[in-house]
């Protein structure tokens, strides 16, 4: 059975989850990151990209994710069928890589983006990067460049992220500065090592 030992990773968009992940498996934590496991699906599956949504959503033989976001980001069609298509695919491999590391009896994080949007995983603990929305926004324009209207309609396409902190088993706060989310991460690391060792 998949997930014995898992503990969810999730936050909202530009709440650091990303550095977050990197940070946990400096400390020795093993992460499987659902990102890059469906950038792989999505590559894998440029034929059917093309088929659907057209030629030009695919680059060389790449799907240009920029271009396929900002359609399935304006689109609920286009979301709702690139999702039915990806999300089973990207359960089963995480499922397949969850398998293998429940082997080691010790906990590992799997980070999923929309671990409470989609409510597909069978986990019971999870922790939540919190950031305010106020700072996720301006960090989020800041690292993509879009407009303030844009950034909103991605924000606010998932879950607030003070609901997502209400419903956390842990919260890592990434409001600060690079060198107290190092502290939280750790602390955290510390928290799970005392439960599990």
């Amino acid at each position: 059975m998949a997930f014995k030992y898992a503990i969810a990773l999730t936050g909202g968009i530009a709440t650091g989850k990303s550095t977050v992940a990197s940070l946990l498996a400096l400390n020795g934590m093993r992460v499987i990151d659902a990102d890059s496991i469906s950038h792989e699906i999505l590559d894998a599956s440029a034929s059917w990209v093309k088929e659907n949504f057209g030629d030009e959503y695919i680059n060389g033989s790449k799907v240009d994710r920029a271009k396929l976001g900002s359609l399935v980001f304006s689109n609920v069609e286009a979301k709702k069928k690139l999702e039915e298509f990806l999300h089973p695919k990207i359960r089963d491999e995480i499922e397949k890589r969850s398998v293998k590391q429940d082997k080691f009896k010790f906990p590992y994080l799997i980070d999923i983006p929309l671990f409470f949007e989609n409510g597909a995983y069978d986990i019971k603990e999870c922790v939540v990067v919190y950031t305010p929305s106020e700072i996720q926004l301006e960090r989020f324009m800041k690292r993509n460049g879009y407009s303030k209207e844009e950034s909103l309609n991605r924000i606010n396409s998932q879950m607030s992220i003070e609901e997502k902190k209400k419903r956390a088993t842990w919260v890592i706060d990434n409001s600060k500065d690079l060198k107290h989310l190092q502290q939280e991460v750790e602390d955290f690391v510390e928290k799970i090592k005392a439960k599990y060792l």
